[in-house]
């Protein structure tokens, strides 16, 4: 390895945690992209088929989710909480008035904007600032708007105009605006009218009609999942998919080793390409407070089991919360708290591709099999391990996987 091999992957590193990088942000990080780009630019399109746009403020790698069909990975406001229909709404419209806006705006002027876009015939979206919620949810989507670098503050905060009791004032940043959308066609290009088709059109990728590009195309795909996703199953996998992974897994994995540093560890049931560093992750676990306890102890529970009933998993998080309150954050015995502990808990097991939720019930996935915890074994001093006849822990039908890679834009 060069010396400079470090330095591009640390680059491509960043790049993969967050796509889109700011001068103001992540100043170093975009120095190393932009020193590495035509390194980085070759090695995405080949492997992944992504674009890297670089320029001397802004670096932004237009990645595409590997499915559609994947609602783990919310935006988040302040609080950690996930964005609803209403704030994913609000941002669509906030993203349409600033591209028509002035070099400066205030909140306010986008707010009266927003809901000017709103009340637009046949949008069916009721919405006014009456209420504190409304007025959380707008500034919800312009911390968001903030943290991507869209808009700088210039004074003002936004506390103060959820208290009605100032305004703020911002930059309108129209490079940054400029390299939101990942499709891989343009909106106006899109005639269909549904959601579902519309998305579908919008990230369609034209299927090539030579074994060489059909391959291509399925390297491409193999390798964004297992950049993206904590463990990607075979049984995920179309059977082309599968078939293409099984004879090509050492060398696609290999690749993705030396460009990231991510280590493959390969099961039975399918890929995990783990983070030794952990870095390329939004949910971590273990993790320390009481969501995190409750979810590692959920992971722990279902790992014993195939599925369970939602009533069931609700009484265990109850018993719990009982059995830990002292160390727990206040309030974790009332009524509705162990619905709520239920809920972030499954989300982050979900996202984890630890479990998967169905109605009424909780399916425990192959890799949760990593959180069982088993009886402890207890050695007299100079005695040698009973051979139980267990097969070694590197065997390959131990499932594993505790990171997940989904985050920013």
């Amino acid at each position: 390895m060069s010396e400079e091999n470090p330095a591009r992957r640390a680059a491509l590193r960043a790049l993969l945690r967050r796509p889109l990088l700011t001068a103001e942000s992540d100043p170093e990080a975009l120095a190393l992209v932009r020193r590495h780009q035509a390194e980085l630019r070759d090695w995405l399109s080949r492997e992944t088929g992504w674009r890297l746009q670089v320029d001397a403020d802004t670096a932004r790698l237009f990645k595409t989710a590997p499915t559609l069909e994947d609602g783990t990975h919310p935006a988040r406001g302040k609080a950690g909480e996930p964005f609803g229909r209403r704030r994913y709404v609000l941002l669509c419209l906030a993203l349409a008035v600033l591209e028509r806006a002035d070099a400066q705006t205030t909140l306010g002027r986008l707010a009266e904007e927003v809901l000017n876009a709103a009340a637009e015939p046949g949008l069916a979206f009721p919405f006014g600032l009456d209420g504190r919620a409304e007025r959380s949810d707008l500034v919800a989507v312009v911390r968001l708007l903030l943290g991507w670098g869209v808009l700088r503050r210039v004074s003002g905060d936004e506390e103060s105009y959820l208290a009605a009791t100032g305004d703020v004032l911002y930059d309108v940043r129209r490079v940054v605006l400029a390299s939101l959308l990942t499709g891989v066609r343009g909106p106006s290009t899109v005639v269909a009218t549904g959601f579902e088709e519309r998305l579908a059109e919008l990230t369609d990728e034209p299927v090539p009609d030579t074994d060489e590009l059909r391959n291509r195309t399925l390297r491409r795909g193999l390798t964004r999942r297992l950049l993206e996703d904590p463990v990607v199953y075979y049984d995920d996998l179309d059977d082309a998919e599968r078939a293409y992974l099984v004879s090509q897994r050492a060398a696609i994995t290999r690749r993705i080793d030396e460009a990231t540093g991510l280590v493959a560890e390969v099961r039975a049931e399918g890929v995990a390409m783990v983070d030794p560093d952990d870095e390329l992750t939004d949910v971590r676990m273990p993790e320390q407070r009481t969501d995190g306890h409750v979810t590692l102890l959920l992971a722990e529970y279902l790992a014993g089991r195939k599925e369970a009933g939602w009533d069931e998993l609700t009484d265990f998080v109850r018993d719990m919360a009982v059995r830990h309150r002292t160390y727990w954050r206040k309030g974790v015995t009332e009524p509705g708290a162990a619905e709520e502990l239920l809920g972030i808990a499954l989300g982050k097991l979900a996202a984890l591709r630890l479990v998967e939720q169905l109605p009424g019930r909780v399916r425990a996935r192959p890799a949760i099999a990593r959180y069982a915890v088993e009886e402890p074994t207890v050695r007299v001093s100079g005695q040698l391990p009973k051979d139980t006849g267990d097969r070694p822990v590197t065997d390959d039908t131990r499932p594993l996987t505790d990171d997940t890679r989904r985050a920013d834009t």
